[in-house]
């Protein structure tokens, strides 16, 4: 008789309903996770921190000391007491460059030392050609474009805010004085500040405008998830527990049986080695191909491959303990979860409460943050490079331990991928003596 066709698998509810179950689980956990971080930083925006300077010397003028510079500032902290999105930092020159030069301030509003004199000057009658104080802004793009430009316009508009008030002041002891200015002095008067945006910490032309450290640091994440993925589906095939298919070929290894410590050292062992050779190509690529701004080579070079390496490590901790719902985490942790949560786009200050708690953990963050000090602030530790390496050496100890601790206990168990042959083989006699026992004439009752 010829043997039944078996039915269509497009016929079976558990398909449909588990593949089903599993798109919907990813396609919302991107959709809110990329988007619910990005879809509104001025509405999220908290603290963002800007430098206040006030070089200001000021000017001494009928027995009194006048410093507009010090009006200026009081005026904008005044203003923003209400206003918690950013918080205005009153510091010196010295100690703003500092950091704007290690991202820690997003820009800032400088008041310079002549800005009184300047300001006096324009209603002294002895003043034959008055020149118009200069408020200078100073922009970050290094610490983040869409951060950057926020502080640039909030400088902005308290600048134009502050040289209004001065304005609106010196038009008043104006008319006091009953002096009769012309109508071009008048409008001088009322707005007496001119106001410049000047570049506070200059990067290179191939620097992505100040992104260049997140997409390397992208890069080396996808480099190290991807291979892990890559390197447990070649150590399960090599050992015969999976067959790979290359095309119409397919390739099947006799089964060695490897115990589940055993398989993930092997693969820990490949990732450790393998991420020397994908560091030096990612490097190798961005650098001496593409043309990317980069310093401390040597430095780049060892962040890179460990960065790779402590991603690949883990990913493979999470593959070896939950098997393909770990290809998912893994996915959602370095990528959905991290991207978001990483400041490098929109700042933390702008980003909900759930992702900047993310941002304290999540690993995206801690290696940007690395690679930006690496590429922008010439590897200075407190800026962001010695916190990365803290972290990924705290990441990568968890999960070694996280993933031989989860192996070795099932392994104990007998958890093993495939039974061994002495297991089938008392499996095979256990079930053999159950038929026979089915089997056997039921003893003769009296």
């Amino acid at each position: 008789m010829p043997s039944p066709q078996p039915s269509s698998a497009l016929r079976s509810p558990r398909l449909w309903i588990g593949s089903g179950l599993i798109l919907a689980v990813v396609s919302s956990l991107f959709a809110l996770l990329y988007v619910g971080g990005n879809v509104d930083p001025k509405g999220n925006l908290r603290d963002l921190p800007v430098a206040l300077v006030n070089s200001d010397r000021g000017v001494d003028a009928g027995g009194k000391h006048t410093n507009l510079g010090d009006q200026v500032v009081s005026g904008i902290k005044k203003n923003a007491a209400n206003n918690h999105s950013f918080d205005w930092q009153v510091l010196s020159r010295k100690e703003a460059d500092k950091r704007l030069g290690q991202g820690k301030v997003f820009g800032a509003l400088v008041v310079p030392k002549d800005f009184t004199a300047a300001v006096t000057g324009l209603t002294s009658p002895q003043q034959k050609q008055a020149t118009r104080p200069t408020l200078t802004v100073l922009t970050n793009q290094s610490a983040g474009s869409i951060g950057s430009s926020m502080a640039s316009q909030a400088a902005q508009k308290a600048a134009h805010a502050a040289s209004a008030q001065i304005g609106k002041e010196l038009l008043g002891r104006a008319n006091s004085q009953g002096a009769k200015l012309a109508p071009a002095a008048k409008l001088m008067l009322a707005d007496p500040a001119t106001v410049e945006v000047a570049d506070g910490h200059p990067l290179g032309s191939h620097s992505a405008m100040g992104l260049s450290a997140f997409y390397y640091a992208l890069v080396l994440v996808v480099c190290g998830m991807l291979g892990a993925n890559a390197i447990n589906s070649q150590v399960d095939t090599f050992l015969g527990y999976v067959h790979t298919d290359f095309g119409p070929f397919r390739q099947r290894m006799p089964v060695r049986h490897t115990s589940r410590v055993r398989t993930l050292a092997i693969g820990t062992v490949l990732m450790l080695g393998l991420s020397v050779v994908m560091g030096s190509i990612v490097q190798a690529a961005t650098v001496g191909i593409l043309g990317m701004d980069a310093s401390h080579l040597g430095l780049l070079w060892l962040y890179s491959v460990g960065t790779i390496a402590v991603v690949g490590v883990s990913a493979l901790a999470l593959l070896s303990v939950f098997g393909l719902p770990g290809m998912l985490l893994s996915a959602i942790i370095f990528v959905a979860m991290a991207v978001p949560s990483s400041g490098a786009t929109v700042p933390l200050q702008a980003l909900p409460d759930f992702f900047r708690a993310l941002a304290a953990f999540e690993p995206l963050r801690q290696i940007t943050g690395g690679l930006r000090s690496i590429l922008y602030y010439d590897a200075q530790a407190d800026a962001g490079l010695a916190r990365a390496w803290v972290s990924m050496g705290i990441a990568l100890v968890v999960s070694v331990l996280f993933g031989f601790g989860v192996t070795r206990f099932y392994d104990r168990k007998g958890m093993h991928r495939i039974p061994r042959p002495a297991e089938s083989a008392e499996t095979d006699e256990a079930a053999e003596a159950a038929e026979a026992a089915e089997a056997a004439p039921a003893p003769a009752t009296a």
